[in-house]
């Protein structure tokens, strides 16, 4: 089901592209945007995953360069089953992270130096485990190759103008097509990214606390994180906005709004489902008899894992 959602999802964002150089050049136009879209997805399906990465100067780590943050994603991948997925440090004072790669074989997972140095353990690890959720439903293939085709349509839509000023184009709807291709086609390519978070970030949500194995920790890893996220200006999303979408809070802005127009569901309503399911996942209470006494009740302690803090862990390096 996956891979037919992601085929038509990678059609639709090519349709959109061909349309966009049919109001700019016509036949021709449409013609020329098909091969250039052909080109791109085949391109973006090899090298999305690098390209993102670069965009956000992510900078690769391993066991001996960030020992807690590897291990903790290490601990995660084999809970979930999941081969060993490449690790990054985006050197960004903003909290936040995403996943890339065209499948769970060739995936990798990135958080910024603001998240590391922000969130405890717990928290860390129920945010890599939230991207490994994407990674586990393929979900990063599709997230990148939209992300580069919505900024390649972006892009045609800056310079319609330009290009649609030529009487020789061909152009069926004159003036009309051109401010189409400027106004509207960008705008459609936006929503079909949104369209695509919004849909995914709750199941992320669900099997990333299955993954960590407590609910509450992404709950309180989300609240840190949009609270970051409006507060420090991420400059390498602001010059890559179509790439938005792949983060786990909106890098942009730190929208909370559950609005049409935001690319994440509102962090309100991601963290009252996380709630919820722990509810669900609680025992239930055990039944006394008559003669057994009340006792006082306890506070409930966490899950905790391998990369449970124990007091004097250090938090890095992550620098």
């Amino acid at each position: 089901m996956n891979l037919v959602r992601t085929a038509m999802l990678i059609a639709l964002m090519t349709a959109l592209f061909m349309g966009v150089g049919y109001l700019i050049g016509g036949t021709g136009g449409m013609m020329i945007a098909f091969l250039v879209a052909a080109v791109m997805n085949l391109f973006s399906y090899w090298n999305s995953d690098k390209m993102v990465l670069r965009m956000h100067h992510a900078v690769e780590v391993d066991a001996s360069t960030a020992p807690e943050f590897y291990r903790i994603v290490a601990d995660l991948a084999q809970n979930a089953g999941l081969p060993m997925p490449k690790v990054y440090v985006i050197h960004n004072q903003q909290p936040n992270a995403f996943a890339t790669g065209r499948n769970p074989e060739n995936a990798a997972v990135a958080a910024s130096v603001g998240l590391l140095e922000s969130l405890s353990d717990e928290e860390v690890a129920a945010v890599m485990a939230h991207e490994l959720a994407h990674v586990e439903h393929r979900d990063t293939l599709i997230m990148t190759i939209t992300a580069t085709l919505a900024g390649a349509i972006s892009m045609l839509g800056n310079f319609a103008l330009f290009f649609g000023g030529n009487r020789n184009n061909n152009n069926p709807l004159g003036f009309i097509g051109i401010l189409v291709a400027m106004i509207v086609a960008p705008f459609a390519a936006m929503l079909v990214q949104m369209m695509i978070s919004r849909t995914r970030e709750y199941a992320a949500d669900r099997r990333g606390a299955e993954i960590c194995g407590n609910p509450l920790w992404l709950a309180s890893a989300l609240r840190k994180i949009a609270l970051g996220a409006g507060r420090v200006v991420n400059e390498d999303a602001e010059r890559n906005p179509a790439t938005a979408h792949m983060f786990i809070i909106n890098p942009l802005n730190g929208q909370r709004m559950d609005s049409l127009f935001s690319t994440h569901p509102a962090t309100e309503n991601r963290i009252a489902a996380l709630e919820a399911m722990a509810g669900e996942m609680a025992p239930p209470p055990a039944r006394r008899s008559r003669n057994q006494t009340e006792r006082p009740a306890t506070t409930s302690v966490p899950k905790t894992g391998p990369w449970g803090r124990d007091g004097s862990s250090r938090k890095g390096p992550w620098s």
